[in-house]
């Protein structure tokens, strides 16, 4: 089991230094995109939200 264990370990470090690790900048460039689109994605679905409550109480109300 010891061995399993040891060589689960040993092709975790092989697969380690063979991972393409991104820059700095690419970490940066990355992040702001992510939180952007996390701002815009946000903005829509909370006048989507809006609009389907206005419709939604509306309707209730009219009818």
């Amino acid at each position: 089991m010891f061995k399993k264990i040891a060589a689960f370990f040993r092709s975790v470090r092989i697969e380690m230094r063979a991972v393409s690790w991104p820059t700095k900048d690419d970490l940066k460039e990355g992040t702001t995109v992510v939180i952007v689109m996390s701002g815009i994605v946000a903005i829509f679905l909370t006048a989507v939200d809006g609009i389907f409550n206005y419709l939604i109480r509306t309707l209730l109300l009219k009818g």
